[in-house]
């Protein structure tokens, strides 16, 4: 588990206005609900000291005690969790290490972590049966003249339909494109 800072440039900008906390002291001459700037003096800005939320989705088993020693040793000394999920061990951890409250909107004894799900792949593009045959015959390992003769066609005219078949898969290797429609389940 990682604590990100709530401030942070996004990629190629050369800086982002400071995110507003949401629980802090005031600025000296600041309306309520309102957070120093970075122009503001050094003097008027919220210290190690201020007051942090941290929103977290769960918190496992031995994410606790982690989180807790983190949050020390950036200086961080009043701080709320608040989570979706926790184990009742590591709320207690939380509040034996220093942090001043935790909420969790459903507990449990124990809280293994959740692998995050596997990134989907986008469909293949349909093939026509004649690109499909191209395909496996690439596959076997033949050369356009080879594909041609074995399918009556010219080896300009496969040619064009490798040309074709990489577009539809975004690659022109001829390796890729089988690799593709494998694991695509065009070819077997």
């Amino acid at each position: 588990m990682t604590i990100e800072p709530l401030r942070r440039e996004a990629r190629g900008l050369a800086t982002v206005a400071p995110a507003r906390p949401v629980l802090g002291p005031r600025a000296a001459g600041t309306r309520p609900g309102t957070a120093a700037r970075p122009s503001d003096p050094p003097s008027q800005r919220p210290g190690p000291g201020a007051q942090l939320c941290v929103v977290l989705t769960e918190i496992a088993d031995g994410d606790g005690t982690t989180l807790a020693s983190n949050l020390r040793r950036r200086g961080a000394q009043r701080v709320v969790v608040l989570t979706r999920r926790a184990s009742r061990p590591e709320l207690t951890a939380l509040l034996a290490g220093g942090i001043r409250g935790a909420i969790a909107s459903s507990t449990s004894a124990s809280l293994t972590r959740t692998p995050p799900p596997a990134p989907s792949r986008p469909p293949l593009p349909e093939l026509t049966a004649r690109e499909i045959s191209v395909l496996s015959l690439v596959a076997d390992g033949r050369s356009n003249r080879q594909i041609g003769e074995e399918l009556g066609l010219s080896a300009l005219t496969v040619k064009s339909h490798l040309a074709r078949i990489s577009r539809k898969l975004g690659t022109g290797d001829r390796a890729e494109l089988v690799a593709i429609a494998i694991r695509g389940g065009v070819l077997a």
